[in-house]
């Protein structure tokens, strides 16, 4: 496994804890050279070291992802230390629940500038790089959310199926150029959101799984290797549902 991203750079968003974590401590393993981008200095250093220890290759980046001028600065610092970025995971976001009636003009556009316009930014910034290469993969993550709706989370539940759309038509307009573009969309996974959630509430969503679990990092990690990876080179323009059946798209 260790071969199968080697001569790869990764840059993944929100990776200072979480799935972001799990996705970069995946694609090093397997011998990607990965920088991590976020917020979080003293977070960013450790998940680094922590992939230094089993020997990969991690460069923290410090940006806020919101930030279009921010993410194309640390793009360049990672491309001048590693080389072109050939992959691409566009994993940061925010949640900023609230009633549709009741919700403020900021929750709205925090939400969906992190979680939509900065996964625009950050394809931007590396998508020169691939199509130089004429190769390169990119992975969205968007949610179950995005797909089947929840209440109290219009402004979350827009920006992730707006990823969905913009996976599809990036797609489409990069394909020629040998630019592979998917999605992920995890249901409930045991993440810092979820992890504000009562046990009975846990106990219900489970009781709603067919695996009878909540997902973990390490579950949407394994797919993200798979999609990124010369594994998945006929796929693109698609959603991943990664949700232990919790939701199928079928009607």
């Amino acid at each position: 496994m260790k071969q199968l991203l080697e001569g790869h750079t990764a840059l993944i968003t929100g990776a200072s804890k979480g799935i972001g974590a799990s996705i970069a401590e995946r694609l090093a393993s397997a011998g990607a050279i990965v920088g991590l981008l976020g917020r979080d200095v003293a977070a960013l250093e450790s998940v680094a070291e922590g992939i230094r220890t089993r020997d990969g290759t991690a460069l923290p980046l410090v940006a806020d992802i919101a930030d279009g001028g921010a993410v194309e600065a640390a793009v360049n610092e990672l491309r001048a230390t590693a080389g072109p970025v050939t992959i691409l995971v566009n994993n940061a976001g925010i949640a900023r629940d609230g009633l549709l009636a009741r919700m403020k003009d900021e929750q709205w556009q925090a939400v969906l500038q992190t979680n939509l316009y900065g996964a625009f930014a950050a394809t931007r910034a590396v998508v020169r790089d691939m199509l130089r290469a004429r190769h390169g993969a990119i992975l969205n993550i968007s949610s179950v959310v995005g797909v089947a709706g929840n209440a109290g989370q219009t402004n979350y539940a827009a920006a992730k199926a707006g990823l969905i759309g913009f996976t599809r038509s990036a797609a489409k307009e990069l394909s020629p150029r040998g630019i592979r573009v998917n999605a992920i969309a995890p249901g409930f996974i045991h993440t810092n959101m979820t992890a504000q959630l009562s046990k009975e509430d846990v106990r219900a969503i489970e009781a709603a799984i067919p695996l009878q679990r909540l997902g973990t990092p390490a579950d949407v990690a394994g797919a993200a290797l798979f999609l990124v990876s010369p594994l998945a080179s006929y796929i693109t323009g698609q959603v991943l549902h990664v949700n232990g059946g919790y939701y199928t798209g079928i009607a």
